[in-house]
């Protein structure tokens, strides 16, 4: 069977620890080109891989040694590039967020729909094993309706992930919109979504720089979020989180609580209003400081998807859904104000 032939854009530590080992592991991939504005770091990376390797990302989509891409580069650069792909007759894997407004956003997704080609966004938290147990159970009707949930995703910062340390783009606004928000939030905002099955319909948020005081961006924001059926509950992003990574998330049900990534060995813990406590040993959730030996199950996906001709878990209309949240959240805090949240049809 002919392989999908890949080029990864962007070569930095999302692509070095995530997308390019995970093709290189995945028997129906083959990674073909690697496109870099740093020569010198698109020429390694493609002797790693036996891939042609460019500077120019237009030069990689016209070079016909791809078939689709992925999309790692800094967060203002998705929504050109995604499209540009899409146009070229590429199926897309673009990291999150997808874009940095809901204008660019819808872009993508009109791109998609006239290429017929596959648009992702590269929400990987769906794929962890403790998230799609828990997604289960919540839609067998088990533990009853889930009341409120707590979610957080925190880490030191992206200094100590990124290649390029204090200078990375991460914290430049011009380049990265958004910080922590952006990096970690939108990560929970799309999870809760999968989980609850429902789309969140209002945000109140203080979004603040504390901790980073050299970048323009945020580094620490707690929002409260509400769904259409009133289920309530507080996202906590944070670049602030100077020990363990936390990437937890409670809910909290009429007949029970679920845990989440919450215990260092049992990645879901039930417990049950009437005392019993059920333990799952379901396998990490990938992790920065895992150095890339989770698989995500992204790449996986995406390559069943091309090859089967099936949907994305997380399409562009996904990914622009979990990317409201954000806005909205950015704009409560702003204004001052709790704020509703856009989730019009796409035209």
């Amino acid at each position: 069977m002919t392989k999908i032939r890949i080029g990864v854009i962007g070569c930095g530590s999302i692509a070095r620890h995530r997308h390019l080992p995970e093709y290189a592991a995945q028997a129906q991939t083959e990674i073909t080109a690697v496109c870099d504005v740093s020569e010198e770091r698109a020429n390694e990376i493609a002797a790693l891989y036996g891939a042609a390797a460019y500077t120019n990302y237009s030069d990689l989509l016209n070079s016909g040694k791809v078939d689709a891409v992925s999309v790692c580069t800094p967060n203002y650069l998705h929504a050109p590039i995604s499209i540009d792909a899409l146009k070229a007759g590429l199926h897309v894997l673009c990291e999150k967020p997808m874009a940095t407004s809901r204008e660019d956003a819808e872009a993508m997704i009109k791109a998609a729909k006239e290429s017929g080609k596959k648009l992702m966004i590269a929400h990987n938290q769906r794929f962890a094993p403790s998230h799609q147990k828990a997604k289960k159970m919540i839609e067998s009707g088990e533990l009853g309706k889930v009341f409120s949930f707590r979610t957080a995703f925190g880490h030191p910062g992206p200094e100590a992930w990124s290649v390029d340390g204090k200078d990375s783009w991460f914290f430049r606004k011009e380049e990265a919109f958004i910080g922590a928000m952006g990096d970690l939030g939108v990560h929970k905002s799309d999870l809760l979504r999968y989980l609850l099955g429902e789309e969140f319909t209002e945000a109140g948020a203080f979004v603040q720089t504390s901790a980073k005081t050299f970048a323009d961006v945020d580094d620490n924001a707690v929002c409260v979020l509400k769904t259409a059926s009133g289920t309530l509950g507080t996202l906590t992003a944070s670049w602030s989180y100077t020990g363990k990574e936390d990437n937890s998330t409670i809910l909290y049900c009429e007949h029970g609580i679920i845990r989440l990534e919450d215990d260092p060995i049992h990645s879901m813990i039930v417990q049950y209003a009437n005392g019993e406590i059920v333990k799952y040993e379901l396998g990490k959730i990938q992790s920065n400081e895992d150095g890339g030996q989770v698989s995500t199950g992204v790449i996986d996906h995406f390559a069943e998807c091309i090859l089967e001709n099936k949907e994305p878990l997380v399409t562009g209309e996904e990914g622009k859904k979990s990317l409201e949240v954000i806005l909205a959240a950015l704009k409560s805090s702003e204004t001052k104000q709790i704020v509703a949240i856009e989730q019009g049809v796409t035209a």
